[in-house]
């Protein structure tokens, strides 16, 4: 095929991924159709196909693409810092767009909001993070702050660290969450005693914990559904 034949080719098949688009919505799109779309908006006039499914594959499907690292995402060949940085961007995007929706009015309208928005933000992160969110007597949201990066455990989650944020916000309940990136979804046993230990120590305080969840990629577990709390 001659150049100017390709990237005939190419640009007739961009404009036709992005006519069933307008038609049928990202529904009428397959996972590989959905990445190579959107990469011809950071590269053009380049076949993205072959790009796209090597993300996937690396990544183990779209929501592990758009959880990536920028480093991570340019180890795969084709991929540059412009095409990374937009993969990158649409995951920070989505994160606000549910936060938003969640927290709407900064209150929270569910448990369920709370469990989607930490499965968009923290549900496809490679290492643990435990985070708290802050909030006032009508459940309004004051903060969510994130506590620790890394392994969660008693000895690293202080219970000091999540109180001196709880004043500082003038919270009157917070509620717990952390990931688990191996998916696991059933609590450690040094989980259910940092979750005591946070518990104790703010009801001496006069602050509720309301829930603590784990995410993972796949779903969620709750403390207080399961008689933890």
């Amino acid at each position: 095929m001659k150049p100017d034949d390709s990237a005939s080719h190419y640009l007739g098949h961009r404009s036709r991924l992005q006519q069933r688009f307008v038609e049928n919505g990202i529904k009428g799109l397959q996972d590989y159709e959905v990445l190579e779309l959107l990469l011809t908006y950071g590269v053009t006039r380049k076949d993205r196909k072959p790009v796209a499914k090597a993300l996937l594959k690396r990544f183990e499907g779209i929501s592990g693409v758009f959880g990536a690292e920028i480093h991570e995402l340019e180890e795969i060949d084709g991929v540059g810092e412009k095409t990374a940085i937009l993969i990158n961007l649409m995951q920070s995007l989505m994160e606000l767009c549910v936060k938003e929706r969640t927290f709407h009015k900064v209150k929270i309208s569910s448990p369920e909001a709370v469990v989607e928005y930490c499965r968009v933000s923290m549900g496809w992160l490679r290492d643990e993070q435990f985070r708290v969110i802050y909030l006032n007597s009508q459940n309004e949201v004051l903060s969510e702050e994130v506590i620790q990066e890394g392994t969660v455990d008693q000895a690293v989650v202080y219970p000091r660290k999540v109180l001196e944020y709880a004043l500082r916000h003038k919270a009157v309940s917070i509620i717990l969450v952390h990931n688990h990136p191996g998916g696991l979804l059933k609590p450690s046993r040094s989980d259910i005693e940092l979750t005591k230990r946070l518990k104790n120590t703010s009801e001496e305080m006069g602050i509720k914990v309301h829930d603590h969840f784990i995410i993972t990629r796949d779903g969620h577990y709750s403390f207080y559904e399961n008689g933890l709390l």
